[in-house]
């Protein structure tokens, strides 16, 4: 599980013309799963070619990645590479759960309830080798920015931007702002009308941005404090302490001075431990492994090329889009790019 943030960070809303301009990294794994859940049929079935592939993600990344750069946004779409050995138990516990939603979806399908199959059949979403090879596949036609990271795709976008080589780094997850990332902004291939789970009510999502240095400011504390708080409630590499909520967790990392500090306030406090050395977490957040990339090596990465012949092939002839709608937005990103690649790298990366 992500940590969950929401009601301690610092956010705006944020209009999509203020990123204009701007280089984003955008954790790749994390819109992957976002398209996957949502771009569904009304009994979940995910959009599939004539062969039987999932496409769902396709259209996501091609229609949301056209619409940010007519807003003159350029984004590179961030990989996660090896996953650390902290994050294996998590993943095989996701692996557990997103079974069982597959055969809850599928017995929900059975009965005719299409509501309960729907909700089943987004929390069963999972990413595999087809996905992600087919999505950067779809990046290169387009001509679109990608880098495989090392380990977490969210490391490495936090790390570029506090390298100062893209604007903000792109996450639904606030895992991102404990890597460090000076901003990072929500709902951005997310924000639209959404419908609230279970619930036949409509809301409007729009993009937000949360900023690291005003939340360590208004919290009164440091990044590694933060980093702790993140533990005691919970990451992608630990469980939570139960009973410790958001408040306390800030209360507790505020007199903390080191992060053994941390554990014996739980101990004292609550007579309960972590299930593991929560060094170990601290340190995937202060000293992740990432891929140092200087202004130059984006240059490249934002100087690609696409083909819109080779793009139209891909999706309509191969994976089955239409190619009435594919057409249109192939030119319009052509004419989109080509107008940027006039306007020079420097633009962007200042």
């Amino acid at each position: 599980m992500a940590v969950d943030l929401s009601k301690l960070v610092s956010k705006r809303k944020l209009a999509f013309e203020e990123l204009s301009n701007t280089v984003i990294a955008i954790d790749a794994y994390n819109v992957l799963y976002q398209f996957l859940s949502i771009i569904r049929q009304p009994d979940g079935t995910p959009l599939t070619d004539s062969k039987g592939n999932v496409t769902s993600h396709l259209s996501g990344i091609f229609y949301r990645t056209i619409e940010l750069v007519g807003y003159n946004i350029k984004p590179i779409y961030v990989f996660d590479g090896l996953p650390s050995m902290l994050k294996q138990k998590t993943i095989e516990a996701r692996m557990q759960r997103r079974n069982a939603a597959y055969e809850a979806w599928q017995e929900a399908v059975r009965k005719g309830d299409v509501q309960a199959a729907r909700t089943h059949a987004q929390a069963s979403t999972r990413v595999d080798k087809w996905i992600v090879e087919s999505s950067k596949a779809l990046l290169d036609r387009m001509g679109i920015a990608y880098i495989n990271a090392p380990s977490e795709g969210e490391a490495q976008a936090s790390f570029m931007c506090r390298a100062g080589t893209v604007y903000a780094a792109a996450s639904q997850d606030y895992d991102t702002l404990l890597f460090g990332s000076p901003r990072v902004v929500r709902n951005l291939t997310f924000s639209g009308r959404r419908k609230l789970p279970k619930k036949d009510i409509y809301i409007n999502v729009e993009p937000e941005m949360v900023d690291f240095k005003d939340t360590l400011q208004s919290l009164g504390i440091s990044h590694r404090q933060l980093i702790w708080l993140g533990i005691m409630l919970g990451t992608d590499y630990n469980e939570g302490i139960k009973g410790v909520g958001p408040k306390t967790a800030l209360k507790l990392a505020k007199t903390a001075k080191s992060i053994e500090e941390v554990k014996k306030q739980i101990k004292d406090k609550f007579n309960t431990e972590f299930e593991l050395d929560i060094k170990e977490v601290e340190e995937l957040f202060t000293k992740p492994e990432i891929k140092e990339l200087g202004k130059e090596d984006v240059e490249k990465l934002l100087d690609k090329k696409g083909s819109g012949p080779e793009l139209i092939k891909f999706m309509c002839e191969e994976h089955g889009f239409s190619h009435e709608r594919i057409d249109k937005f192939a030119d319009r990103l052509g004419e989109r790019q080509e107008a940027q690649r006039q306007q020079g790298m420097g633009k962007w990366l200042k």
